[in-house]
């Protein structure tokens, strides 16, 4: 398969993966989140979809690169095990900071998500070097996620 072809596979893949998460905020969005006290610098929602769009975009091109270009053995499979690690984690994040209103089991998670996004980020540069830079949004995104996620928590406790 052409690299082409799989990045528009893998991007497609991680986008509806992670668009499905957000079936999991429920009416949250609408109820519960607005009634939060926010932490400076919390952005409007609207700006959530597209943000998370472009990086789950990234995110597929990046896996696709480490996918098509790195040579089969210990290093490509270590990376794209941390990847779905780190995707796993990402995916649970939204149910349980919207679906069960959990903040500080969710600044955990997020928290834990951003040591996995470093590891993944060196271990796709370890084989691709564009495929590690193309996680670096994602990472400082999740920076700033997380700031927020704990300044909702300490905002609301």
């Amino acid at each position: 398969m052409k690299l082409p072809l799989k990045i528009l596979l893998c991007v497609i893949l991680i986008e509806l993966v992670g668009g499905a998460m957000a079936l999991t905020m429920g009416d949250s969005l609408k109820e519960w989140y607005p009634a939060l006290n926010k932490p400076p610098g919390t952005p409007p929602n609207w700006l959530f979809g597209p943000a998370w769009t472009l990086l789950y975009g990234l995110m597929g091109a990046a896996v696709a690169l480490v996918w098509h270009r790195a040579e089969p053995g210990p290093a490509k499979r270590t990376a794209l095990q941390w990847f779905v690690f780190q995707m796993v984690l990402n995916l649970v994040w939204t149910p349980v900071f919207f679906g069960f209103h959990q903040m500080l089991a969710a600044l955990v998670i997020i928290v834990s998500l951003w040591v996995a996004i470093l590891i993944t980020i060196r271990a796709f540069r370890r084989v691709d070097a564009l495929a590690g830079w193309l996680l670096v949004p994602y990472l400082i995104w999740v920076s700033y996620a997380t700031y927020l996620n704990a300044g909702n928590w300490w905002l609301n406790r």
